[in-house]
């Protein structure tokens, strides 16, 4: 006999459609959780329904306050609001519990008495066996319970036949009930587990659609019996694939940064452009690679999640991020960048955005090609540019210090002007002139345009840099 979850009534019949977001608070919000967050908030918005978030915190041990705050501040960054309250899960273990006493009474769970020893005994003989373990308590069919005896409480789980779930990226998959064992649901100490409280919770709170990584596809054929026990509906069930590092691997630190916190402060990332990147983890739209979060709600939908697991690539983030900070507000990218150089000034960093962010693939580059404007006097030389600072450059530079200070207008217009003319009067090429002239003023061989950083400097900056080398090239 096959027996197949029942989809969700609220999903069945067209009600309101109800995700979503259970992190643990034991440490920061990964990638992967993100993308779940991210799919999970779509998927309601898409068909105007509810998304929720409950903090996991039933492992008292190593669940923390600082990462409850940092998954807050992950998913507010991202953009990804959820409806009412986040729901903190111990705070509902009075709850948790009930439901399992109510399982006992009906006969759909039992006290274990099981001691260390023999569960011990049993672990052994799988692990002899090589097969994996599955708990099977002498409790489960005894009446005559031990008097003042710690006990756990178990689910009674179905050993004959099988289950299916349509799983909506799975597709059908089909477990035999003998390869279950009967969990615990309530630990020796009156607590509940982490599986009853995942499913009473999601009953409470009305979820139709469980969207979840697919390292949860077998919990979800053992919390099945428990909806089951109770004549609850059971939700939707959409097992998206992990993520996985650019060799294959799962991913994990020893690829890089898995935090959202270290995209935000450490690589300089847009929220706008990681959420677009994790969209495209997994899940796509034809060839559309830059996806507005507008449009993501329009098209979203399950059908077009994939099966396999996704590569994660930082140069094609990166990539992305560039397009989304060529098109970001100047005043925005200044304000950012401001947190990355102290000594900034914001106003002068939104004038330079223009010229800045054509090259910039993360805020990082844009603090770094922005610190000469806030650079003091006199310059320090990157080692790498020093050589374009001797031979005749000194010489051209002192042409080009009197060609810009006899200038009445300092615009790019007039500036570019004057240097060209320097070029024409020495029978050099333009380069020739620009390039010693970019290490004066910046320190380095690469910047934005040479005209575009004199304007921004003014005259009174760059005529001191420009004369501090035309009189001792590079060793000052």
């Amino acid at each position: 006999m096959t027996a197949a979850a029942t989809p969700s009534t609220a999903a069945a019949d067209g009600a309101r459609i109800v995700t979503r977001f259970a992190p643990s608070p034991t440490g920061f919000l990964h990638l992967g959780g993100a993308r779940t967050a991210l799919f999970n908030w779509l998927f309601a918005r898409h068909h105007g329904g509810r998304f929720l978030l409950r903090i996991e915190d039933t492992d008292r041990a190593r669940s923390t306050q600082p990462a409850v705050d940092a998954i807050l501040a992950g998913m507010r960054w991202l953009g990804l609001d959820w409806d009412g309250d986040a729901v903190m899960q111990f705070a509902r273990s009075d709850r948790h519990a009930e439901v399992a006493h109510q399982m006992v009474a009906a006969g759909h769970a039992y006290r274990c008495y099981m001691t260390a020893e023999e569960i011990t005994a049993q672990r052994e003989a799988a692990q002899a066996a090589k097969q994996p373990l599955r708990i099977r308590s002498p409790w489960r069919d005894r009446s005559d319970a031990p008097e003042g005896q710690p006990f756990v409480v178990r689910l009674r789980a179905p050993r004959e036949g099988a289950t299916t779930i349509e799983d909506r990226v799975q597709g059908s998959v089909t477990v035999q009930n003998a390869e279950l064992d009967d969990l615990v649901l309530l630990r020796s100490d009156g607590t509940p587990t982490y599986m009853l409280a995942v499913v009473v919770d999601d009953h409470d709170m009305g979820v139709t659609h469980v969207i979840r990584g697919d390292d949860h596809l077998n919990n979800a054929f053992r919390q099945l019996p428990i909806y089951t026990a109770n004549g609850w509906p059971v939700p939707v069930y959409a097992h998206i694939p992990l993520i996985h590092g650019s060799d294959g691997a799962k991913l994990s630190k020893r690829h890089g940064a898995v935090g959202i916190e270290a995209y935000r402060d450490e690589l300089g990332i847009l929220p706008e452009a990681l959420d677009n990147y994790l969209l495209r983890l997994g899940w796509g739209h034809g060839d559309e690679e830059k996806i507005s979060r507008d449009q993501a709600v329009e098209w979203f939908d399950l059908g077009a999640v994939g099966k396999s697991p996704s590569r994660f690539d930082l140069k094609k983030l990166e990539n992305l991020n560039g397009k989304y900070i060529r098109e970001a507000a100047d005043d925005r990218l200044a304000a950012l960048v401001a947190e990355r150089l102290p000594q900034a000034d914001a106003a002068l960093l939104a004038r330079a955005m223009p010229a800045l962010k054509e090259r910039a693939a993360n805020l990082n580059e844009l603090a770094d090609g922005a610190g000469f404007l806030f650079a003091q006097r006199p310059l320090a030389i990157d080692p790498a540019a020093a050589p374009l600072l001797e031979g005749e450059a000194p010489a051209i530079l002192a042409s080009v210090h009197a060609a810009l200070d006899a200038l009445a207008d300092w615009d790019t217009e007039h500036l570019e002007g004057a240097v060209r003319q320097v070029a024409e009067e020495r029978g050099v090429k333009l380069g020739q002139v620009a390039q010693p002239l970019r290490v004066a003023l910046t320190g380095r061989k690469t910047s934005p345009g040479i005209f575009d950083v004199l304007a921004l400097l003014g005259r009174s900056e760059s005529l001191g840099r420009i004369a501090d080398r035309a009189t001792t090239g590079h060793d000052s």
